[in-house]
């Protein structure tokens, strides 16, 4: 049985006896969903709200709600924006015509899409451009799938399964076959077979573009699916990856299966052996919550069976932002740029960010401000983003960095456009 439960009011104790939590490593953020939860986070942190974003930034439902908050305001068009307004786009990348349409507003535009659908974004440019026809395996009406195919619209067939592959027409151009990022293998093998035997001299990048995170996932859950009688898949129901991984828990020969969005939704008869995983966009509090309401007899057994430490760095124009607004608050504060304390973005973590955009903190100030409390300069690693605001000093010199910069970027659209 696979199902996904209505939430509850508040989460029961189970009235089974879950005996162990078998918790699938690695699981949730993946680097991408990091990097761009940081930088929405610092648009929240940095701008006069609010600050817009075009489509979900990630497909999870407690982050788009913790960011909505926060004065975010989801799009579904550009034409909603307010010229001038900042904007970020979402992760799943966009078609150029919307990239286009957010600068010609004149806006601060952040494109926060992840470096794996940049990939395939590029293959597409490439492939059509030597005169391929692409053939796309990926979901219809998924974020990421429209975004690629608005980059040929006229070179691209969608498929998603070995019956469309067969429908498809006659091609004389040569074929490429390329993919959206967040297929589960099995989505992917049996149409890229067929694709490969209707066209034999089909290409292929050299790198697959399926995302390493989605098939770590993957191969963690089946890694621990014939040991569990449930399986707990933790994620939204927008989300690809973790709708491939509910299948698969499915496919595997579980007999109970449950995609949530939070612990609420768990029903509490729950008992055996429980498997944990959770989607490329779930926050591992989540995890953590769920865990803590089995209340498993004999703990939790890490089931591992791989290490991530990929990293992808903030877009370039957040690591502007980030950059000049270090710079001009040393100095105008009376600090020293020969020996300030360096930005370390790989150590801002999205959940701790998160969290802190969620629930507020106690005032933050730069390093080289009067008012840090004593040994501030020392421990400080960067501005947290979506922290609680600057003191009165620093968030002055933080808002006149934001201004130059968005007056930076208008200027240099309007450039662009003459």
């Amino acid at each position: 049985m696979s199902s996904t439960a209505e939430p509850a009011l508040e989460p029961s104790t189970p009235t089974g006896r879950v005996d162990i939590v078998l918790l699938a490593e690695p699981r949730g953020f993946c680097a991408g969903v990091e990097m761009a939860i940081k930088a929405l986070a610092w648009m929240v942190r940095s701008f006069p709200g609010p600050v817009y974003c075009y489509h979900e930034i990630v497909h999870n439902k407690l982050v788009v709600d913790r960011f909505k908050a926060q004065g975010v305001l989801f799009i579904d068009s550009i034409d909603e924006v307010p010229p001038g307004s900042p904007i970020m786009l979402s992760a799943h990348g966009s078609p150029p015509s919307i990239l286009e349409a957010a600068r010609a507003r004149g806006s601060y535009v952040v494109d926060s899409v992840c470096p794996l659908v940049t990939k395939v974004h590029h293959e597409v440019k490439v492939r059509t451009g030597k005169g391929y026809r692409i053939v796309y395996v990926g979901h219809e009406g998924h974020e990421e799938a429209v975004g690629t195919m608005a980059v040929a619209p006229d070179a691209i067939d969608r498929v998603e399964s070995i019956a469309e592959v067969a429908a498809l027409g006659h091609i004389e151009q040569p074929v490429a076959l390329l993919a959206q990022t967040t297929l589960s293998h099995r989505d992917w093998e049996g149409v890229a077979v067929a694709v490969k035997e209707r066209f034999p001299d089909v290409w292929t990048p050299g790198r697959s573009d399926l995302c390493f995170a989605t098939t770590n996932r993957q191969a963690a859950l089946m890694e621990l699916a014939h040991r569990c009688d449930v399986i707990v898949v933790i994620g939204s129901a927008n989300s690809s990856n973790t709708r491939a991984l509910q299948q698969l828990a499915i496919e595997e020969g579980c007999e109970r299966v449950y995609r949530i969005n939070s612990v609420e939704e768990l029903p509490d008869d729950l008992k055996g052996v429980i498997g944990v995983t959770a989607g490329a966009s779930a926050p591992e509090e989540l995890v953590t919550e769920v865990v803590e309401f089995l209340a498993p007899l004999n703990g939790v057994e890490l089931v591992h069976v791989t290490d991530e430490d990929e990293y992808f760095p903030p877009p370039r124009n957040i690591r502007d932002l980030q950059t000049s607004i270090e710079m001009a608050s040393t100095v105008l504060l009376g600090g020293t740029l020969l020996n300030r304390p360096v930005m370390d973005d790989r150590a801002l973590g999205a959940e701790a960010r998160h969290a802190e955009t969620a629930t507020g903190s106690p005032s933050r100030h730069p390093p080289c401000c009067g008012h840090a409390a004593p040994g501030a300069r020392q421990a400080w690693t960067g501005y947290p983003a979506g922290v609680a605001p600057l003191c009165a000093a620093g968030l002055a010199v933080e808002q006149a960095c934001v201004s130059a910069l968005m007056s930076r970027e208008s200027s240099s659209t309007q450039r662009s456009r003459t």
